[in-house]
């Protein structure tokens, strides 16, 4: 069965790092393509970030760039996003996807995990 479950999230103060985890199961996450999204309370969905299955190139949103680093572990099965001085505004649940390329830029892609909350304060 097809799975993703996300892991990593949790309190963490302004300027701190977190890395948050996707894993998959029942299916090999190197034939996709794999984006971070996230929702805050009251907004839309947005896109953080994404990894091409067939160069590994990446994507940030503006609003990520230099802070945050998406990443494949393909022996693992597992796609990370490494999150460095993280704002306030960063606070969401993050969540993780996978799919064709195009399906996963426009939000519609075929596998969705559950979600972790990121929240970031002090």
């Amino acid at each position: 069965q097809v799975q993703l479950v996300e892991s990593g999230g949790g309190l963490v103060q302004p300027g701190g790092s977190l890395r948050l985890s996707c894993a998959a199961s029942g299916f090999t996450l190197d034939y996709y393509t794999i984006g971070w999204f996230r929702q805050a309370p009251g907004k839309e969905r947005e896109g953080v970030s994404c990894i091409s299955s067939s160069d590994g190139s990446t994507y940030y949103a503006d609003s990520v760039k230099g802070r945050f680093t998406i990443s494949r572990d393909n022996a693992k099965n597992t796609v990370y996003l490494q999150m460095n001085s993280l704002k306030p505004e960063d606070t969401a649940v993050y969540y993780c996807a996978a799919g064709g390329f195009f399906t996963v830029v426009a939000g519609r892609a075929d596998y969705w995990g559950q979600g972790t909350q990121v929240t970031v304060s002090s």
